[in-house]
């Protein structure tokens, strides 16, 4: 008899090769314009070069998905929380 697991994580994003949907699909139109690359050169080192910038690509799109907090700049919450209308006027 087969056992089904229960998904616990509902709340989690959808992924496609460990990657988000968004940048899996920028991985996707990397992946076109380098098989056209590939297509119209007739180079050897051009096919190796493109085949290298695609694993480096993907090797950098799982790291920035896996560590999100390296690219964010803004802080992540306010210095103030308030339900206080902002009146634009400064009494300090």
């Amino acid at each position: 008899m087969k056992k089904f697991e229960v998904y616990k994580n509902i709340r989690k994003r959808a992924v496609i090769f460990g990657l988000p949907i968004s940048l899996f699909a920028l991985m996707m139109v990397a992946i076109l314009a380098s098989l056209l690359i590939i297509i119209f050169s007739f180079s050897f080192l051009m096919i190796i070069g493109v085949m290298v910038f695609n694993a480096a690509l993907y090797i950098a799109l799982t790291r920035m998905a896996n560590n999100p907090q390296l690219f964010q700049s803004a802080k992540a919450f306010p210095k103030i929380i308030s339900n206080k209308r902002n009146s634009g006027f400064n009494y300090e």
